[in-house]
């Protein structure tokens, strides 16, 4: 091969890269965004409601349209169809119901309740259903469970429903890397990587919940820390706790 068929191919090659590249950032959508009172580490949208919890383990509940404190002191918050749920430092398991929390079995250091009366978690312990895996971050919709485990990488077990909560049983590795994952109760799927960079999980149905690809989305300008989804609304919260409501 001569030097210039070596540096054309080269230029091919250059080109396609920078090709990718730019279609990569065609796919990257900023969002209309509402800054909220308050400052929040992590925060939780489902069946209408909005939680979350900030540094000090302090929890809050959206009334109104203002994040009102509650007595309780928790590392973790979710709400979905299967109710509102906590953990606090002791990894020990709460529901909220009726103003109150009632201590419910068992461990678990991160909670979901975003699945169809589905409760899941990392860390489980009798009398939960174990699921083979080992993961940092675990989150359910209508008909899939995502989570990322402690080096960054994506997985999928579909097939879930309320009489199934394990679905297949078996993770499908997803390409990319994300340090937290959140599934909205109408399957939507949104995640945040150690760079604090947000997507979303573009072309999921019932019949293909892995979807596509990955779109770059913006709400925060110098990063996300933690977001979840809710009837039409993306709640996000910035790398400096700050709050934001966005529109998609």
């Amino acid at each position: 091969m001569s030097k210039q068929q070596m540096c054309c191919g080269a230029m091919k090659v250059y080109q396609s890269v920078l090709l990718l590249f730019c279609c990569q950032f065609l796919h990257t959508l900023a969002l209309d965004c509402a800054m909220m009172s308050g400052n929040l580490k992590q925060i939780d949208a489902g069946s209408g409601s909005v939680v979350g919890v900030n540094n000090l383990n302090e929890v809050f509940i959206l009334e109104d349209n203002i994040f009102t404190k509650i007595n309780m002191s928790l590392n973790h918050f979710s709400v979905g169809p299967a109710g509102q749920l906590g953990v606090d430092s002791a990894n020990n398991i709460f529901k909220f119901q009726s103003g109150s929390f009632i201590q419910f079995p068992g461990l678990l250091k991160q909670v979901d309740a975003g699945g169809d009366q589905i409760i899941a978690g990392v860390n489980i312990t009798t009398p939960w259903v174990q699921i083979n895996g080992k993961l940092k971050y675990y989150s359910c919709g209508p008909y899939s469970c995502w989570g990322v485990s402690s080096y960054d990488y994506i997985f999928i077990i579909g097939n879930v429903s309320n009489n199934v909560c394990s679905g297949s049983g078996e993770f499908e590795t997803i390409s990319g890397s994300l340090s937290m994952i959140e599934v909205a109760t109408d399957g939507s799927v949104f995640g945040i990587n150690y760079q604090g960079n947000l997507y979303q999980r573009a072309g999921i149905t019932r019949s293909n919940p892995a979807g596509v690809k990955w779109i770059q989305i913006i709400a925060c300008p110098n990063g996300h820390q933690h977001v979840s989804f809710d009837l039409g609304v993306l709640w996000v919260v910035c790398v400096d706790g700050s709050i934001r409501k966005c529109t998609l």
